[in-house]
Order: C-alpha cells, then structure tokens, then sequence
C-alpha cells in the first residue's frame, strides 16, 4: 500500500470514528456545586409541571450555545473522552462545533496527520468535517470532508440500513427539549435539589428510563416495524443494556442548563455531559465551498479500487514468477 493510499485509509478511520462518538459528547460534577444545607423538595406534580415548561421552552428556542463531553469506558477498543462545543439547532437540525480529538482517535489516523482539533458541521442531513491542512494535501487540496447518511443508506440498497441510517438522523436531532420528554415518561422521575451550574442558581431532576420504556417514548424509532421494536428490545436485553440515567438542571429562566446522560453494558459505559447556554442564538451554518470538499463515498470507492488493483497486481505477478 502506498504512503498516499494509507494516509487516506487513516483519514477515513478517523471520520467514522468521529461520526460514531457524534450520533451516538463526562465529569458530572464538572461546573456544578450542590447547595448546602437540606434541600425542599418539590412533589412529583410540581417536578412533572417543571420540566414540561422546560420542554416546551427549549423547543421554542430551537437553538442554544453547548459545551459537551462524551466518555466512554470499558474496551481499549471503545475507551476514550470526546470534548465538542459550539452552537446547535433542531427543528431543523444544524450544528457547528469544534471537537477535540481525544488521543484514541489521533491514533487512528496516525498516517494522515489529523489535527488535534476537527470543526463539525452539520446541515441537510450532511456532516462536515474539516480534517486540516495536512489532509488536504492528500485529498487534492480539499480540506472538508462530506458524509451524506441518506446517500449512503441509499446507495447501499440494504433497506436495513436505510432504517438504521433513518433512525442516526433522527438521534441526530436528540435536542435537549426531546431528552426532557424523554425524562418526563420516567416513572422515577425526581426532584433532587437545588445546584449551582456555571454560578447559575438551578434546580436538579433525575430520573430512569428502561431500554423498553426508551423504545415506548423515542419517536425516532417510530421507522421501525413492530417487530423489529421487539427485537431491538431483545437484542439490547441479550447485550446487557438495563437502561438509561437522564439529569437535568434548570435554571430561574425554566430552561435546561446542563444535562448528564448514562448508559451501561457488559462493555463499558457511555456518559454524555452537555452544558448549555444563551438559547435563541443565530445559528446561521452555511456548507463549507464545494471546491475545498470531497466526499466520504468517493474516498472509499477509490480505496476499494485502490486495494483492488493492488490485489491483482500481486496475482500477476504470482503467475509470472510461476512461468
């Protein structure tokens, strides 16, 4: 494999990388302080009525400043922390953030000189990725990278992963109003008392969710067929998967200024802090030049190739050595 050929290979490593810890961003007790002395507790209505306030006030905002950081333990394979942070909007989905590449990715692709930092947009059902200056010199003087879900869905012709590519949409637009209804079907749903996030004054909700309940409430799954709801319900009881751990604190303003997510498995656990601010604020995300971007696709048809003639060029000459 030629150096060229590598480097490219790691540039793809590294974006699928990126796209995993994305659509699937922990330190909870980073910037929070509990109150002291003991706390009121509110009842389950006065909770109930809270955080319905919260939901639909978040939904109305549609877009809000976010410092967000995924952790994830277990395997060497799947450890490692991801630290994003920018502006995010849903209904319709955007984003524009800047990840820090933890050092598990930074290894993956090695060879192609990944930055330490990748700019993230996402618009029309596309994610961007600026991979830098050094990878540009690879890709033809393109330094951004499209991946298309729904393209790649589509060109799979796998109605399978049509629906698993639908439904990575959808979690995509995993906006905080949606985590607050999400923890409003908890039945454990909670008051845990009154924090400081940030020096904001704010209060604490936790709650559980089973992966069953999950399924029941996460309308992204409504692309699934009855059946195939039972199996993934199934299959995640086979893994391990028990559940999820949903916190939210929120401020005098009725919106959510931080949530804590929390799963566990037989592999490891999966913690997502995200912190957030300033909601309403312009989100205006343009797609980056088309002449400064190539596409995900491309890059992998021309590495199949690439190993393709590889391979026949091995089988040539293991003909010719035989003569």
């Amino acid at each position: 494999m030629s150096m060229s050929v590598r480097k490219r290979a790691g540039i793809a490593a590294v974006a699928a990388a990126v796209l995993v810890g994305v659509v699937g961003c922990q330190d909870t007790d980073k910037g929070t302080k509990k109150a002291t002395g003991t706390p009121e507790l509110q009842s389950r209505d006065a909770v109930t009525k809270v955080v319905q306030a919260a939901y639909k006030k978040t939904a109305e905002a549609k877009t809000a400043k976010v410092r967000m950081t995924v952790t994830m333990s277990g395997s060497a394979e799947a450890a490692g922390t991801m630290q994003m942070s920018g502006v995010m909007g849903w209904d319709p989905t955007l984003m524009d953030m800047t990840m820090k590449m933890p050092k598990e990715m930074a290894g993956a692709g090695a060879d192609a000189d990944m930055p330490e930092q990748i700019r993230m947009k996402w618009l029309d059902e596309a994610m961007y990725m600026d991979l830098g200056a050094k990878a540009a010199k690879e890709m033809d003087g393109k330094r951004w990278m499209k991946m298309d879900l729904g393209a790649m869905a589509a060109a799979s012709g796998d109605k399978q992963l049509q629906k698993q590519m639908t439904r990575g949409l959808e979690d995509m637009n995993q906006s905080p109003a949606q985590q607050l209804a999400l923890l409003l079907d908890s039945p454990n749903l909670k008051h845990v008392g009154s924090e400081k996030v940030d020096g904001v004054e704010a209060q604490h909700y936790k709650g559980t969710l089973t992966f069953q309940e999950m399924v029941k409430s996460n309308k992204s799954l409504d692309v699934l067929t009855e059946k195939e709801r039972k199996e993934l319900v199934v299959q995640a009881e086979k893994s391990g998967i028990k559940g999820y751990d949903t916190e939210v604190w929120v401020d005098g303003d009725g919106f959510p200024v931080k949530m804590d997510l929390g799963m566990t498995m037989p592999q490891g656990t999966v913690k997502i802090t995200a912190n957030y601010s300033d909601y309403g604020v312009k989100a205006a995300v343009v797609a980056p030049p088309a002449a400064e971007t190539f596409d995900f696709m491309k890059l992998m048809e021309d590495l199949g190739a690439a190993g393709a003639g590889a391979g026949a060029g091995q089988g040539t000459g293991g003909a010719e050595s035989g003569i």
